[in-house]
């Protein structure tokens, strides 16, 4: 009996993961934007149904099962990340160019506030732990403690290092962010401040995005070098290293479909399986369109977007440019939402 249980087990288990891999993810919706400029992080407000997305010197903000327009929040230099705050009617974007955050009125998409930050904010994230949003300052690798219903910045954590990039929270107490230039993660603390951890996360280089599974305490660092790198979010060890698609940038976790994302600018999202806390394996590549590096997930349908642009023909190198890039094209800025058949 009790190996015909096992065997039992063991069957449904693989019929649930052939069942997961069988459903797919498709693309559910293609929406043409326009207007130009260049974009970075898109983020899903699942109860209000909005999707956020930085485009160029403002944050486009959709109806996030429409995708109608519902309107700009604009004069922002060089918006890097934007989300908005549960339980305060606002909102926060990071300004890469003013060196600063701006806290606006979900309502009304007016700016309440323009605070202070470190140099070059980039990333940023709610914890709702301290209920405070950590902004990640890449340059000078700070990270801009905000009280958002006060409206002010309740302090600075030096992190050192170079290249802060992406965080994440354990709703604990702990904030974890990577560290670009010195492929590493680094923990601290979101009430004290204080830094409590630095762990090198090699083979990985390069990371920039970052998801969390609180349960099984498992980091997802997406890397520059093609894999995810799977971090115990207690000790740092490294579990497991996972491949994933060419100019990565973007990670996510959906902690109910136990899949991690990573989205690689080389037009794919790799979508990896927690089979268990040790185990990891890509169940699927969806192809999505070159550029789209950056990735929200919706929790509440389990869809993820990406943002990007058509682009036209590199122009010719020269010795001061050796490898140009190819410019976008004017008027195709466009958000791609994909989810399971």
């Amino acid at each position: 009996m009790k190996n015909l249980k096992l065997f039992v087990a063991g069957a449904l288990l693989l019929l649930g993961t052939a069942a997961v891999q069988g459903q797919g993810f498709h693309l559910i919706k293609k929406t043409v934007i326009g207007g130009e400029g260049g974009w970075d992080y898109l983020s899903v407000d699942a109860d209000a149904r909005r999707l956020y997305i930085s485009h160029g010197s403002q944050v486009e903000v959709l109806n996030a099962d429409t995708h109608e327009k519902i309107g700009v929040i604009p004069n922002l230099k060089g918006v890097h990340g934007v989300i908005a705050v549960p339980g305060t009617g606002r909102g926060v974007t990071t300004n890469g160019r003013s060196n600063s955050a701006t806290i606006f009125d979900k309502k009304t998409l007016k700016p309440i506030a323009e605070l202070p930050t470190g140099k070059n904010p980039d990333a940023l994230i709610y914890d709702p732990f301290s209920k405070r949003v950590f902004v990640f300052n890449h340059s000078d690798t700070t990270a801009t403690a905000i009280d958002v219903a006060a409206g002010k910045v309740v302090g600075i954590v030096h992190i050192g290092g170079e290249g802060l990039e992406a965080g994440a929270s354990d709703g604990k107490g702990n904030i974890y962010v990577n560290l670009e230039d010195a492929s590493e993660i680094a923990m601290f603390d979101a009430v004290s401040l204080k830094l409590k951890n630095k762990w090198k996360i090699a083979p990985c280089e390069e990371p920039t995005g970052l998801g969390i599974d609180t349960q099984t305490k498992r980091l997802f660092s997406a890397c520059g070098n093609e894999l995810m790198a799977v971090v115990d979010s207690e000790s740092g060890k490294l579990i497991a290293k996972v491949p994933t698609g060419k100019h990565t940038d973007g990670a996510a976790f959906d902690p109910d479909l136990k899949m991690a994302f990573t989205s690689n600018g080389e037009g794919t999202i790799t979508v990896i399986k927690e089979v268990s806390a040790n185990e990891y394996k890509v169940i699927e590549t969806i192809k999505t369109e070159p550029g789209a590096r950056t990735i929200a997930l919706d929790t509440k349908t389990h869809h993820v977007f990406v943002t990007t642009a058509q682009y036209g023909e590199a122009p010719a190198a020269t010795a001061q440019n050796p490898h140009p890039r190819p410019k976008v094209i004017p008027g195709t800025f466009m958000v791609l939402e994909y989810g399971m058949k």
